[in-house]
Order: structure tokens, then sequence, then C-alpha cells
């Protein structure tokens, strides 16, 4: 059977906590993206080539990839782990890597932060994103949304409650929308 449903935007949260704070981020700016949403699954198993080279690519990766290939877009909501982006998103981004053809390359691309530090992520953003140009994506440079104090920044049902949050990350999902626009028209893929 075949999935007849367009993902408009998948979310990647790179914590795997079912309430973490980045869980609930990448819930919010679907939200605030519209259309349909899927969250993608990081309970892969850890990147072995020896895997890869006796039983092939798992199927949890070859699904991943595929819905990243398929998506619209793709936000990235990752946590600070030890000043860097945690283990699980770079595991996934090594499988991801070795997927056939690259589902990365020229897919619109945000990526957003929450962190119970001041600065919200910065350190872990900054790394994401140099990991990812490898791949090629069309990473969006802003506006940046890097939520400091994390736990305190969303209410009971996962919503931001902070004005100015809320209005930066409204600001970024439009123009992940308007560069998912512009890769879908026709002059795009003339290029």
């Amino acid at each position: 059977m075949v999935n007849l449903e367009v993902i408009m935007l998948l979310g990647i949260p790179g914590a795997l906590r079912a309430e973490s704070t980045n869980r609930k981020l990448a819930r919010e700016a679907a939200r605030l993206y519209g259309g349909s949403f899927l969250e993608a699954d990081l309970g892969l198993p850890l990147f072995d080539a020896d895997i890869e080279e006796t039983e092939g690519i798992p199927p949890l990766v070859q699904r991943l990839g595929g819905q990243i290939a398929d998506a619209e877009a793709v936000v990235i909501s990752t946590p600070e782990y030890n000043k860097s982006f945690p283990g699980v998103l770079k595991n996934a981004l090594d499988w991801v890597s070795r997927t056939e053809g690259n589902p990365w390359k020229d897919k619109p691309v945000a990526i957003i932060s929450a962190a119970a530090g001041r600065e919200g992520g910065a350190r872990a953003s900054f790394a994401l994103r140099l990991a990812m140009n490898a791949f090629q994506p069309r990473l969006l440079p802003g506006p940046e949304v890097m939520i400091a104090d994390a736990r305190s920044q969303f209410d009971e049902s996962g919503r931001l409650t902070s004005e100015r949050y809320l209005k930066t990350l409204t600001a970024l999902m439009n123009e992940l929308k308007i560069e998912a626009d512009r890769m879908r028209s026709p002059l795009s893929q003339a290029g």
C-alpha cells in the first residue's frame, strides 16, 4: 500500500524523551507551518559499517531517508548536550548519509533549539549547521530560534508562552514555507 499523503513538514526532534522541550518546539513549529506533519523516529541502531556491510541499511534508516526525501521541508529541533548536538541526532545523520541518493540535497531545512542554558542551545545549533553543510540542504540562515530556560517556556499543552519566541518561530516557519514554495516552482526545477 502506497502512502499518497504528502508530508509538508518533517520534524526531527533531537531528543528521545517523549516530553522533551525540543519535541514540543518541533510540534510548535509544525503548528505554525501548517499542513501535514510527521515526526521522525530517531530510535535507530548505532551506526556500524559492519551492519551495513552484512545486513544492509536498516529499514528504520531507509524509512527516515525516505521521509526526508518526500517532505516539502524539514525542521530539526536540537537540544544542547555538552556544548554540541546530541549523539542520537549525529547517529541519524551518519546513517542517512549512507542511504541511496542524498535526501537532504536542496531540501529546505530550519534548525531550531531549546536548552536549559541562557543561550538556548546556540552551540548545538551552530555545530549542527556545520555538520549539515556536507549534505547540501537549503539551510535557512534565520531568524534564529534558540529557546533559553526551555522548561519554563511551554505551557501544559506544549505551547510556547513567550510572545518573543513565538514571533521569531512564526517568522522562521514563514521563511521555511517561502523556501519550500520556491523549491517546488517550475523555475527552480529547470535551474
